[in-house]
């Protein structure tokens, strides 16, 4: 059995943030912004709004496009470092308010890697025989952990979920190869340093601003190139394809001089690089599962064609998947 994407789903929240707002709220400017990191907007969701209700729109939308029902799901994996709360699992939030009663479900968090993650987990259980259909969720409330009095910080990260079908047949995107790594060592460069089990949340860290996003920007940047790079070309051999075969690049909507540098290794026109990150920011695990599905909308994807996602986060974590559009019998 080959495991491949039949669905895909997003959805984004209608509060926009744009550059110009920000210049009322710290320190920048829109040109500022924009020349750094390419973003021009970003959405925020609104009061009430959580990470389980984002990830149910996109999952529904995923099973829509997927053509299957509710009952087919075999498990719910939930790529977040949002969570609705520490437990239970937003999976489970999104089992019962979906009421997929036949599904399994477990929270994955590798940060901005967690939908390459959660890839290679169903395409392991797909391809094992143990389940023949599982939903991925990517859902992500940062402005929940945004310090908007950090001007470093507070002009990266937006709001957003996307969702897709791994199933056993069918029509899709058929997961050629993931490749996954992380370093331990380097988990500070990115961090939120209060409100687990080592800092819990006091008086304290709360004066302190402990309970949001922490990052070494520079030293992030110079990993996040290098790392998404190997892992794209280990994924590429491992497929058997070469960098003349990409079709499309989607990678993390981070940071625009990430991606045009990995571009440019890859020799990838960007025309062929889709983008979202002017639109959304930073959406961390949900950005790739985002632009993906909006690729897939927005342009005609042949047969054999190849997709290759790559992303890097806290962990730090990365990865790389190569997709081929094949059909039902291969």
């Amino acid at each position: 059995m080959k495991a491949r994407i039949i669905g895909t789903g997003s959805y984004l929240p209608e509060k926009i943030l744009t550059n110009c707002d920000l210049e009322k709220i710290v320190e920048t400017s829109d040109e500022w912004i924009f020349t750094r990191t390419g973003m021009k907007e970003r959405r925020i969701a609104k009061e009430g709004e959580f990470t389980s209700d984002m990830g149910a729109e996109a999952a529904l939308r995923a099973l829509k496009a997927a053509g299957i029902g509710r009952e087919d799901v075999d498990l719910i994996l939930c790529a977040t470092l949002t969570p609705d709360y520490i437990f239970p699992s937003t999976a489970c939030l999104l089992q019962a308010r979906l009421k997929m009663v036949n599904a399994a479900a477990l929270d994955i968090q590798a940060a901005c890697t967690g939908y390459i993650y959660g890839l290679s987990i169903a395409k392991a259980y797909i391809e094992s025989g143990l389940y023949r259909n599982v939903l991925i969720v990517a859902s992500e409330k940062l402005s929940s952990i945004v310090n908007y009095k950090d001007r470093n910080t507070c002009v990266l990260f937006g709001d957003g979920a996307s969702a897709c079908v791994v199933s056993n047949k069918g029509k899709g995107l058929f997961i050629r190869d993931v490749r996954l790594g992380a370093d331990g060592e380097l988990s500070e460069l990115l961090i939120m340093p209060a409100g687990g089990s080592k800092n819990p949340a006091s008086t304290q860290t709360i004066a302190d601003d402990l309970h949001f996003i922490k990052m070494e920007g520079k030293e992030v940047f110079k990993h996040a190139v290098r790392r998404m790079e190997s892992a794209t070309k280990e994924s590429l051999e491992k497929s058997g394809l070469q960098e003349k075969d990409i079709s499309w690049f989607v990678p993390h909507q981070a940071n625009m001089r990430i991606i045009e540098a990995l571009a440019k290794r890859f020799d990838v026109p960007m025309e062929r690089v889709f983008l979202t990150i002017h639109k959304y920011g930073n959406t961390s695990a949900s950005s790739i599962g985002i632009a993906l599905d909006e690729l897939l909308q927005e342009k005609e994807i042949s047969l054999n064609e190849n997709i290759v996602l790559t992303a890097f986060g806290a962990g730090l974590t990365w990865g790389a998947s190569v997709l081929t559009l094949g059909d039902d019998d291969e």
